[in-house]
């Protein structure tokens, strides 16, 4: 271990880890396996972390700002077509919710931000973010909705996001696709026999 890593060992000494966010929900459990990744990665085991870093590149400089009414749809190479129509259609089941309503542009980028890391490590693969849709001034920009939609589409672990159907929050929520963790994927190989 170098200098720097005792110097932070020390500053951090004594430090309180924050109450979880009461308008993000994960419905998946850290599980034993996943305990112990966020531990390696917490202590920088650089191979077990979550590769989460490009976050902290993203910025707020510039945004195409869209209407409240806008429908939001964005796809990475690489996901199937059929994948993509179940998932905008709402088929999957979501496996966390994060409520946006009533923060500020600062406030949601840092939320976003740590529900997709807290999403990541514990396997989670559906999320609804609900952005709202800014309506008090139809003729106006969404600004949170905008600030959403491009922040999403930098971070890697994203692979998707599209509008909500009606019952989810429609044009004021996105349905969001994580990339599948090495874990899930060590997994299926082992289900379908192909490890």
């Amino acid at each position: 271990m170098d200098d720097d890593d005792n110097l932070f060992r020390q500053q951090l000494d004594g430090v309180k880890p924050l109450k979880p966010i009461d308008r993000a929900q994960l419905k998946i459990s850290a599980s034993t396996d996943t305990k112990a990744y966020q531990r390696q990665a917490a202590v920088g085991d650089q191979q077990s972390a979550i590769d989460i870093n490009p976050i902290a590149s993203v910025s707020d400089d510039y945004v195409d700002l869209v209407k409240p009414l806008d429908i939001l749809s964005f796809k990475r190479a690489g996901i199937q077509d059929g994948v993509f129509k179940k998932f905008r259609l709402g088929k999957y089941s979501i496996d966390g919710r994060l409520d946006l309503h009533r923060k500020t542009v600062v406030e949601a980028r840092q939320e976003v931000f740590r529900f997709i890391v807290e999403a990541t490590a514990c396997d989670a693969r559906c999320l609804l973010i609900l952005h709202g849709k800014g309506e008090r001034n139809i003729n106006q920009q969404a600004k949170l909705k905008s600030y959403t939609a491009k922040w999403l589409k930098e971070i890697p672990q994203v692979m998707a996001y599209h509008s909500a159907q009606k019952h989810h929050g429609g044009s004021g929520a996105l349905y969001v696709l994580l990339k599948k963790s090495d874990r899930l994927k060590e997994k299926n190989r082992e289900l379908l026999g192909r490890g």
